[in-house]
């Protein structure tokens, strides 16, 4: 480490705070103790990674062993990237400040498709080879995890390992198998890799060997061995209150998107929403004890002093002792003034009593996601949501002070027509009605409903997986035709997302190993943090493409065939196929699924394990 060099560049770019480690609540050991080293990074700015919990849960998880030692690192801005080059310095790690090619593991979140370039460009300045082939018995091991891995293909050229599903068991076991390989002079790294495939959970890309067809569809793929399995099954944690949760937080020195504590209250979900990736790979339902998370946000505010806890979950108010939980957390956050913080309301289950005790939260507005404007669309992708149900829970709302609501859409959904999308217009006049006539409501403050956009994008692992994407050209048409409906409506806005955006997330969610060569065209001609709308270049996207002979089209607007192997079967994310396609079928004839608490629709995901809900009344 060249302390002098360090320093020139640390004086010479914006928010060095990014960059020099030293934070409160960052875990120092003594290095000669420690027999792997395990650099974690996710593959964006210091801002977004480090209010990430996925990343704050597995590091803590990995340092709770005394000869393991993992360290943050993240993707450096675009004058640090320039600045590194410059001097020839590689990529350091927070606590330690050692250079990342030398750590025994680089582990990357990918928590979604456009940040792929970003590890290439982590990989490039910490002087580590691209590619995996490329890489020597010296270099580090590179491992993947995160919602991406349910289709990991597109990045197979450069990863050496990927862990499926949840972690907190799993890498300390990969980790584990790492240490005593090299106690035992056993250690190479083929044989590593090797032994890591039969490990439950753990995909090792350059193990299998992939077929194409003339059409250019995949024809099949094969373990090169007999002694690792045809698909990898993904891990899950079945007890959550015995599942490692951290006490302390590293605390940044510059302002990040959440500083707040973040508390896990359940994972999975008992919808089952038929766009959702989350939704259907995030199962079964395993719930924590209200006690038990009352007692890890307390140790949380003790050690942080944070005035805001947010409770995460896919859906909140679905959580089965929501109730208990608020009243016990209420016992203690009142009088410390610490804000309730509900980001995941479902509508059909916010309730007067919910609301009462969230009234205190510091903001005029609430978030609902109806999804699609018209009740037969609804159906369509089992949002189990009316109308009646989102003007109740506006109403509920309204009648406690807010007077914002901001509503979350899709378009480009399958079977959508002109007469959907008319629905969002008519459905946010609606509500903006719902709060003239409501009796409680704050007249001396006008309503706002933010109606917000995005694009539907077909994902691995959902009963959409096969729909194809409307084009950009579609999809942009249907953007103007809503904002034709709204713009006469002076307390409606509307926002949508960049449908370019979305084509190249829907040709990588889908996509197979053949766009690793895209990637690595992409990475040269400097594209990154694509998920900024200052970087993001389509036209940049579509001349790689073109170049290397690939067409968008083929992964992300043509409907894939029900016989047709995907490019992610090969992952086995807890959910039969069977089942996928049952839903697909109802959702053309619009018929909808009732939740897990209601009946099983028999998904496969309980042969999996998970506890019962904390509360068994429900």
């Amino acid at each position: 480490m060249n302390e002098k060099i360090r320093d020139k560049i640390l004086k010479s770019v914006s928010k060095p705070g990014r960059y020099i480690g030293g934070e409160f609540g960052e875990t120092i050991k003594d290095k000669s103790k420690i027999k792997a080293r395990f650099a974690f990074c996710f593959p964006d700015s210091y801002e977004i990674g480090m209010s990430n919990l996925g990343v704050r849960i597995l590091a803590g998880a990995l340092n709770q062993y005394e000869d393991i030692w993992c360290e943050r690192t993240y993707c450096p801005w675009n004058d640090m990237a320039e600045k590194l080059r410059e001097y020839n310095e590689p990529l350091w790690a927070h606590e330690s400040g050692d250079y990342i090619k030398d750590f025994d593991f680089v582990g990357f979140t990918l928590q979604y498709e456009l940040c792929y370039t970003n590890v290439l460009e982590v990989l490039s300045l910490s002087h580590i080879p691209l590619l995996a082939k490329d890489r020597g018995e010296d270099a580090p091991i590179i491992i993947g995890g995160g919602p991406c891995t349910y289709n990991p293909e597109p990045l197979c050229d450069f990863f050496d390992i990927f862990s499926i599903g949840e972690g907190e068991e799993a890498l300390p076991e990969l980790l584990r198998l790492y240490i005593n390989m090299k106690d035992s002079g056993e250690y190479t790294k083929s044989a590593f890799l090797l032994r890591a495939a039969q490990l439950e959970g753990f995909y090792v890309p350059s193990l299998y060997d992939v077929k194409y067809s003339k059409d250019g569809k995949i024809e099949s793929y094969t373990p090169k061995r007999d002694d690792i399995p045809e698909r990898i099954k993904k891990r899950i944690i079945k007890d959550m209150d015995k599942a490692y949760y951290p006490e302390k937080l590293v605390m940044p020195y510059i302002e990040t998107v959440q500083d707040r504590i973040v508390l896990e209250v359940y994972r999975g979900c008992i919808r089952g929403c038929r766009f959702c990736q989350a939704g259907m790979t995030y199962r079964p339902v395993r719930e924590k004890t209200p006690e038990v998370l009352c007692e890890q946000a307390k140790k949380l505010y003790e050690n942080t002093g944070y005035d805001e806890i947010s409770l995460c979950s896919l859906s909140i108010s679905d959580y089965s002792c929501i109730d208990r939980l608020t009243d016990l957390l209420l016992e203690w956050t009142d009088d410390e003034k610490v804000n309730l913080s509900l980001p995941s309301l479902r509508v059909n289950s916010f309730t007067h009593e919910l609301m009462e005790k969230i009234s205190s939260v510091r903001t005029s507005g609430i978030t609902f996601a109806p999804e699609a404007g018209s009740q037969r669309l609804r159906d369509v992708i089992n949002k189990n949501l009316t109308e009646e149900d989102l003007l109740r829970a506006c109403n509920v709302a309204f009648d406690y002070g807010k007077n914002s609501v901001k509503l979350y859409f899709m378009n480009g959904l399958p079977t959508e027509t002109n007469e959907d999308l008319d629905g969002i217009a008519l459905l946010a006049e609606k509500v903006i009605r719902a709060y003239y006539e409501n009796p409680k409501a704050n007249k001396k403050r006008p309503p706002t409903v933010t109606v917000s956009v995005s694009c539907f994008i077909p994902k691995p692992c959902t009963p959409f997986q096969w729909e194809k994407q409307d084009d950009c050209e579609m999809l942009i048409a249907k953007q103007k035709y809503l904002l034709e409906k709204i713009k006469s409506n002076s307390k409606i806005s509307y926002k949508w997302h960049d449908a370019k955006v979305s084509r190249v997330e829907a040709v990588f969610a889908r996509g197979d190993r053949r766009l690793g060569t895209a990637l690595l065209e992409a990475h040269y001609a400097g594209i990154k943090f694509d998920g900024w709308d200052e970087f993001f270049d389509y036209d940049k996207w579509m001349a790689v493409f073109e170049k290397c002979n690939i067409d968008p089209s083929f992964y992300a607007n043509r409907e894939y065939g029900t016989d047709e192997v995907l490019a992610w079967d090969i992952i086995d994310c807890g959910v039969k196929k069977s089942f996928l396609l049952r839903e697909r079928e109802k959702a053309y004839k619009g018929i909808t699924s009732a939740s897990c608490r209601e009946t099983c629709a028999g998904c496969g995901a309980s042969a999996l394990g998970g506890e019962k809900t904390c509360c068994p009344k429900m």
